[in-house]
């Protein structure tokens, strides 16, 4: 793949209140040299014997603010879901008096329930979400949560109930679904203990419409709770605070020993419903007379879908659950010494989870000296961030660019129905989840040579967003001070930085894509043709089959993460802004191109192929890295 060397300067932000940010120019990297990849030589994790079939969905990470190198909050994190999403920043509202809402499930989800309606409150939050249009029976648009304007972050992450509580599950389940307890918990909430606290009450009184088990992970500037949503139809739920000092994994969501007095209501680390000791009694799940604890895990919920497994393990290619064991990732990522922002963005990064069913990639940094709460931000990459970047949105950024917003790409019922006039122009831009999604294809198809070469791009360019992202904080907060708006600050910045992140997209795509062709040209579907079938290969049903195992999903892992390790493995090197490659000629359609033209240009070969393989070629990037952090 030929990339060219980028002396880049910020690009212009437009509006009212220009800011304008120059970037010195940065000297190419030395050329990678391609070497034959060997085998890893980690030990490989193994599904868990007691192998499961629930739904497997999302996964999430808590890092305390005593762990982290600038001391905040970090929450990060990823939907799994087959279908379309985009950035949404839904405004603070007040409601008429009396105003409800739609919650549950319809009779067409795999575990029916019946619609229903529940109060509104009479004021939401502000906050960023990335809506998705499809979990079948569940009304969109679907959340799994965001950042909202009182700076708390959710996540929400599949949590499988034991089969017994499948079982007796109602087929006219009613109440909130997963989706509506998210949206709810970011429409009130001002911190993770209140938002536990209001999604608690809402099971007591309304009850739960489940698809199996589910959890969430809250965060705030000083604590995080994870929440559990049982399946059974018995409103079951149970939360654990989370400490400045601890690090959480949802994938899936899991609570062990829970205080089983903790349901009184004094203990403040834990809290759950009121039944929920006496109903494991009463189904002899729970005995406190022989049993030396009350392990949720045990009582409640399926084993982890992979056994306990050492670090640096690589999980067997046969594995149909890779990694899901939350322990075991925690115990990983408890080596990240003084945890940087980097870091968390590359653990939602990391290929070993980040593939094509993940939805976006979302991380919060909880800052808690904040000049104002407007300023609180989400990095959002608008789908699998493997292959995409992350876009810095504020709580008072006002405005997305359209590319960001819905279109009907793997949009639920799209292929039935012709679109309606009042979205046409919005459909006539460019989908920024597509274009990244063609990218992921085009990378992971061949990820041995192209992913390290699209990796490097995208954190050179996260690197150069987080310092640009800086100063546009400050420049808010001056502006702030001086009695000023700071939303147009915020507006142009993300815009910015969301519109030239896609235009790195298309010359990405463009430049892999065309590396393809002339490296034996694009692979031919080798599918099964039945006899008398006359058409091609390429226009064979292009679906995975619903039972293929998760490494025959498209993916970039090429055993243990990157060609260079895991997200441990690399961690102390991170983004150099001289990887990306000169974008500037790319025009979005539809854009004026604001991206700077008047750069160096001389073109070098970025060596994706020496890039991608081999300890050496690793070598030189953790070299060029360390140079530009020192």
């Amino acid at each position: 793949m030929r990339f060219s060397k980028l002396a880049k300067t910020s690009t212009v932000l437009a509006a009212s209140a220009a800011l304008i940010t120059t970037l010195s120019g940065f000297a190419a990297p030395a050329q990678a040299m391609p070497l034959e990849p060997e085998p890893p030589l980690a030990p490989q994790a193994q599904a868990s014997d007691d192998q499961f079939d629930e739904p497997d969905k999302s996964f999430a990470v808590y890092v305390g603010k005593e762990l982290t190198e600038d001391g905040y909050t970090m929450l990060g994190g990823f939907g799994h879901e087959p279908s379309s999403h985009w950035v949404e920043i839904v405004p603070e509202q007040d409601h008429p008096e009396g105003s409800e809402i739609t919650v549950g499930a319809t009779d067409e989800a795999d575990m029916p329930g019946e619609l229903s309606t529940i109060p509104q409150a009479e004021h939401t939050n502000r906050y960023i979400t990335s809506n998705y249009s499809e979990f079948t029976g569940m009304p969109a648009p679907l959340t799994n949560g965001g950042l909202n304007d009182q700076n708390l972050a959710a996540r929400d992450v599949w949590s499988n109930s034991r089969e017994e509580l499948v079982d007796m599950t109602p087929t006219d389940q009613t109440g909130p679904q997963y989706s509506d307890l998210s949206r709810i918990a970011m429409e009130r909430a001002g911190s993770s203990r209140e938002a536990v606290d209001i999604l608690g009450e809402l099971i007591d009184e309304y009850g739960y419409t489940t698809y199996g088990g589910n959890s969430h992970l809250f965060a705030d500037e000083n604590e995080g709770w994870v929440f559990i949503e049982f399946a059974g139809g018995e409103g079951l739920w149970a939360a654990e605070r989370l400490g400045p000092d601890e690090i959480r994994v949802n994938y899936p969501g899991y609570i062990h020993d829970f205080p089983v007095d903790a349901v009184n209501g004094d203990n403040p680390d834990f809290v759950g419903s009121d039944n929920l000791v006496s109903f494991a009694e009463e189904q002899g799940w729970y005995d406190p007379e022989t049993d030396d604890s009350f392990n949720l895990q045990d009582v409640y919920q399926e084993p982890f879908p992979t056994d306990e497994f050492e670090v640096g393990t690589v999980a067997s290619p046969d594995d149909t659950a890779p990694y899901r064991n939350p322990v075991s990732l925690e115990e990983e990522f408890e080596q990240l010494d003084d945890i940087k922002l980097e870091d968390v963005m590359r653990i939602v990064r990391d290929p070993r989870w980040s593939d094509d069913r993940s939805g976006y990639g979302h991380v919060a940094q909880l800052k808690d000296d904040l000049a104002d709460n407007s300023l609180a931000t989400l990095w959002v990459a608008p789908t699998a961030a493997v292959t995409a970047p992350y876009t810095p949105i504020a709580i008072g950024t006002q405005d997305l660019p359209e590319e960001f917003s819905q279109h009907r790409y793997l949009t639920a019922g799209a292929s039935e129905n012709y679109i309606d006039p009042e979205y046409a122009e919005q459909e006539a831009t460019e989908y920024a989840t597509q274009t990244y999604k063609q990218l992921m294809y085009a990378t992971c198809s061949r990820p041995e040579d192209y992913l390290p070469g699209v990796t490097a791009a995208f954190e050179g360019y996260d690197a150069e967003s987080i310092a640009q992202w800086e100063n546009t904080l400050q420049q808010a907060e001056n502006a702030l001070d001086d009695g000023d708006e700071s939303t147009t600050i915020l507006t142009a910045a993300t815009e910015s930085r969301a519109l030239d992140g896609l235009r790195l997209g298309n010359y990405l795509l463009d430049d892999t894509l065309t590396q393809s062709r002339a490296d034996g040209g694009l692979h031919v579907p080798d599918v099964e043709i039945t006899d008398g079938t006359s058409a091609s290969a390429r226009s064979l049903p292009m679906d995975l089959q619903s039972d293929a195992a998760s490494r025959d999903r498209m993916n970039c892992d090429v055993g243990g993460g990157w060609t260079d390790g895991s997200t441990l493995d690399r961690a102390g090197t991170y983004g150099d802004p001289d990887n990306i490659p000169d974008y500037s000629a790319v025009q979005l359609t539809g854009r004026p191109n604001t991206a700077n033209s008047g750069i160096d240009s001389t073109p070098w070969l970025f060596g994706i192929g020496g890039l991608a393989i081999g300890a050496a070629a690793a070598g030189i990037i953790a070299y060029v890295m360390r140079r530009r952090a020192s």
